[in-house]
């Protein structure tokens, strides 16, 4: 990347966040004119117009605003990178307050954040498991985990990996009650579904059906709101279930679950790291990140399963 386009995608970022050249100029140590141009340099040379200019604020294209997510995920990568190399001469010391989805974080990240606490000794760490969606700045949270779409433009999201769910039975269930070849014949079986109370509906299972994904509701005849209480249910013989395949994982290596519709697996939600400081991150944080985005890789052992 040439000096010229990083410094003017770094002035870019700075204006699309304050929504003014004026402002984004005075926390570059610029002028505001000179922000006005070096915008425009970089839409001269991308071919596009990124913002639109008013006598009152600077607003964000489609262009724009699809590229300042991209350049601020760049620019939080590169600073991470600088960060990783100065880490030995600071140490990770204080309190670090997580928060993470409950089945994730008891499966995936707790063992992990074993290891963590271990390399980082000088740390108490602090860690919530709920489905709840955190404020971070109000609540005082370091990070959090989070699962499926953003909202909070605020927060820089680092890409942990992506989730697949399974479809799963009892082997004593589909002999009793055959194995479904084609999502269409789960309307003749008993289906276990994720039930989310504040909304008073289910969780849909998504399909890959000749490249088009489909989502599907079938009528559930045992529900929870927690994946390990529908994984014992599926285990017990009571039907089957859409679960994600890092729950489903020990059971069908053990026997005790059986995978269907295999060849309908469809890619789930993407599994976010979330924190709100991009600049001056404190260690503690920068380590958590350089450790958590380390240690999952994109393509989990967990996730073979539902291939």
């Amino acid at each position: 990347m040439a000096a010229e386009s990083l410094q003017g995608i770094t002035v870019f970022v700075h204006v699309a966040e304050a929504r003014s050249f004026t402002k984004a100029a005075g926390k570059l140590g610029i002028s505001p004119s000179g922000t006005s141009k070096a915008v425009t340099r970089l839409e001269d040379k991308l071919g596009v117009r990124l913002v639109q200019r008013t006598t009152r604020s600077v607003g964000l294209t489609q262009d724009g605003a699809a590229f300042y997510e991209r350049c601020k995920q760049i620019l939080g990568e590169l600073e991470e990178a600088e960060a990783v190399l100065t880490r030995s001469r600071a140490r990770s010391r204080g309190r670090l307050r997580l928060q993470m989805p409950v089945a994730f974080g008891q499966r995936i990240l707790a063992p992990l954040m074993a290891q963590f606490a271990e390399q980082n000794p000088e740390l108490v760490i602090d860690m919530e498991l709920s489905d709840r969606v955190p404020d971070l700045a109000d609540e005082g949270l370091d990070a959090a985990v989070r699962i499926g779409d953003l909202a909070d433009s605020r927060l820089i999201a680092r890409h942990l990996c992506d989730l697949r769910f399974v479809t799963v039975a009892s082997p004593q269930y589909l002999q009793r009650h055959g194995e479904p070849r084609t999502p269409d014949d789960l309307d003749r079986h008993r289906c276990l579904m994720i039930y989310v109370p504040h909304t008073h509906r289910y969780l849909g299972w998504h399909f890959n059906c000749d490249g088009v994904q489909q989502t599907r509701v079938p009528a559930g005849t045992l529900n929870f709101n927690n994946a390990h209480a529908l994984l014992q249910a599926a285990i017990a013989g009571a039907g089957i279930a859409n679960i994600p395949s890092f729950t489903a994982f020990d059971a069908i290596g053990s026997g005790l679950l059986r995978p269907v519709l295999r060849e309908y697996a469809a890619l789930g939600p993407s599994v976010w790291l979330l924190y709100l400081e991009r600049r001056h991150l404190s260690p503690r944080v920068q380590a958590l990140v350089h450790f958590l985005t380390t240690h999952i890789p994109q393509l989990p052992a967990w996730d073979a399963l539902a291939q």
